[in-house]
């Protein structure tokens, strides 16, 4: 997959824009090489959303929470980088 585009889809009304925003810097800081792109998305309804090249990550609606932030690394390594080791973010 060259230069995946991540894409955090956050309610503005709700003020997700924080969350939204620390969580793109740690997949950037772990993924900076590998993602093209981290697009953060305002919306409303209280959506919290990540999708990868289409591909929905994560629903807080779905879930009911919020995602944490080694989960969301692991999907995102399970599809852009298989087998890296993610150290501390593993265990």
């Amino acid at each position: 997959m060259a230069s995946p585009r991540l894409e955090i889809h956050y309610c503005s009304q709700c003020r997700f824009i924080l969350r939204a925003s620390w969580l793109a810097q740690e997949l950037l800081f772990t993924f900076g090489e590998t993602l093209g792109e981290v697009a953060l998305v305002p919306g409303s309804g209280g959506v919290f959303q990540l999708w990868l090249e289409g591909e929905k990550l994560f629903d807080r609606r779905e879930q009911g929470r919020f995602p944490e932030s080694k989960e969301l690394k692991q999907a995102v390594r399970d599809r852009v980088e298989p087998g890296r080791d993610l150290g501390h973010s593993e265990r």
